[in-house]
Protein backbone atom coordinates (compact mmCIF):
# COMPACT_ATOMS: atom_id res chain seq x y z
CA UNK A 1 0.00 0.00 0.00
CA UNK A 2 1.09 3.54 -0.70
CA UNK A 3 1.30 5.70 2.42
CA UNK A 4 -1.61 7.97 3.26
CA UNK A 5 0.67 11.01 3.14
CA UNK A 6 1.84 10.28 -0.41
CA UNK A 7 -1.70 9.39 -1.46
CA UNK A 8 -3.00 12.69 -0.05
CA UNK A 9 -0.20 14.69 -1.69
CA UNK A 10 -1.00 13.25 -5.11
CA UNK A 11 -4.80 13.46 -4.90
CA UNK A 12 -5.23 16.75 -6.79
CA UNK A 13 -3.10 15.62 -9.73
CA UNK A 14 -4.76 12.21 -9.84
CA UNK A 15 -8.33 13.53 -9.75
CA UNK A 16 -7.64 16.19 -12.37
CA UNK A 17 -5.91 13.58 -14.54
CA UNK A 18 -8.88 11.23 -14.32
CA UNK A 19 -11.34 14.01 -15.13
CA UNK A 20 -9.22 15.13 -18.09
CA UNK A 21 -10.04 11.72 -19.58
CA UNK A 22 -13.77 12.38 -19.20
CA UNK A 23 -16.54 13.24 -16.75
CA UNK A 24 -16.95 10.94 -13.79
CA UNK A 25 -18.72 10.58 -10.45
CA UNK A 26 -17.18 9.97 -7.04
CA UNK A 27 -17.53 6.21 -6.71
CA UNK A 28 -16.20 5.65 -10.22
CA UNK A 29 -13.20 7.92 -9.50
CA UNK A 30 -12.42 5.78 -6.44
CA UNK A 31 -12.65 2.59 -8.52
CA UNK A 32 -10.42 4.03 -11.27
CA UNK A 33 -7.72 5.03 -8.79
CA UNK A 34 -7.76 1.61 -7.19
CA UNK A 35 -7.57 -0.14 -10.57
CA UNK A 36 -4.86 2.13 -11.99
CA UNK A 37 -2.73 1.67 -8.85
CA UNK A 38 -3.13 -2.09 -8.84
CA UNK A 39 -4.96 -1.80 -5.51
CA UNK A 40 -2.09 0.08 -3.85
CA UNK A 41 -4.04 3.33 -3.47
CA UNK A 42 -7.37 3.28 -1.76
CA UNK A 43 -9.60 6.28 -1.36
CA UNK A 44 -12.67 6.46 0.81
CA UNK A 45 -15.67 8.74 0.40
CA UNK A 46 -14.38 10.71 3.38
CA UNK A 47 -11.08 11.31 1.59
CA UNK A 48 -12.38 12.00 -1.91
CA UNK A 49 -15.39 14.25 -1.49
CA UNK A 50 -13.70 17.03 0.50
CA UNK A 51 -11.06 17.24 -2.25
CA UNK A 52 -13.72 17.30 -4.97
CA UNK A 53 -15.52 20.10 -3.13
CA UNK A 54 -12.28 22.08 -2.74
CA UNK A 55 -11.39 21.64 -6.42
CA UNK A 56 -14.87 22.82 -7.36
CA UNK A 57 -14.64 25.82 -5.02
CA UNK A 58 -11.28 26.69 -6.62
CA UNK A 59 -12.86 26.55 -10.09
CA UNK A 60 -10.76 23.60 -11.27
CA UNK A 61 -13.74 21.30 -11.74
CA UNK A 62 -17.49 21.73 -12.04
CA UNK A 63 -20.33 19.38 -11.29
CA UNK A 64 -23.88 18.63 -12.33
CA UNK A 65 -26.48 16.14 -11.29
CA UNK A 66 -27.49 13.54 -13.85
CA UNK A 67 -30.74 11.65 -13.56
CA UNK A 68 -31.27 8.25 -15.14
CA UNK A 69 -34.25 5.95 -15.13
CA UNK A 70 -32.31 2.85 -14.09
CA UNK A 71 -29.91 4.42 -11.55
CA UNK A 72 -30.11 6.90 -8.75
CA UNK A 73 -29.11 10.53 -9.38
CA UNK A 74 -25.35 10.97 -9.67
CA UNK A 75 -23.21 14.05 -9.35
CA UNK A 76 -20.79 14.09 -12.27
CA UNK A 77 -17.61 16.12 -12.19
CA UNK A 78 -15.75 17.58 -15.15
CA UNK A 79 -12.47 19.46 -15.43
CA UNK A 80 -12.55 23.15 -16.36
CA UNK A 81 -10.01 25.05 -18.46
CA UNK A 82 -8.48 26.33 -15.21
CA UNK A 83 -8.30 22.71 -14.05
CA UNK A 84 -6.47 21.69 -17.21
CA UNK A 85 -3.92 24.44 -16.60
CA UNK A 86 -3.56 23.38 -12.95
CA UNK A 87 -3.01 19.80 -14.10
CA UNK A 88 -0.14 20.92 -16.36
CA UNK A 89 1.42 22.73 -13.38
CA UNK A 90 0.95 19.68 -11.14
CA UNK A 91 2.52 17.46 -13.79
CA UNK A 92 5.57 19.73 -14.05
CA UNK A 93 6.04 19.73 -10.27
CA UNK A 94 5.69 15.95 -10.00
CA UNK A 95 8.17 15.46 -12.85
CA UNK A 96 10.66 17.69 -11.04
CA UNK A 97 10.25 15.72 -7.81
CA UNK A 98 10.61 12.47 -9.75
CA UNK A 99 13.81 13.72 -11.39
CA UNK A 100 15.37 14.50 -8.00
CA UNK A 101 14.35 11.12 -6.59
CA UNK A 102 15.74 9.25 -9.59
CA UNK A 103 19.05 11.09 -9.22
CA UNK A 104 19.20 10.25 -5.52
CA UNK A 105 18.34 6.61 -6.01
CA UNK A 106 20.95 6.22 -8.73
CA UNK A 107 23.62 8.21 -6.93
CA UNK A 108 26.87 6.45 -6.19
CA UNK A 109 28.11 6.72 -2.59
CA UNK A 110 30.27 9.77 -1.82
CA UNK A 111 29.12 11.67 -4.91
CA UNK A 112 29.02 15.43 -4.36
CA UNK A 113 26.48 17.70 -5.96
Amino acid sequence: MISKNLTAASTKAIILGILKQGNSYGYLIIKKIKKMSGGKMEYSDGMLYPVLHRLEKDGLIQSNWTMSEDTRPRKYYEITEAGKQALLEEKEQWLQVNTVLEKLWNLKPDTNY
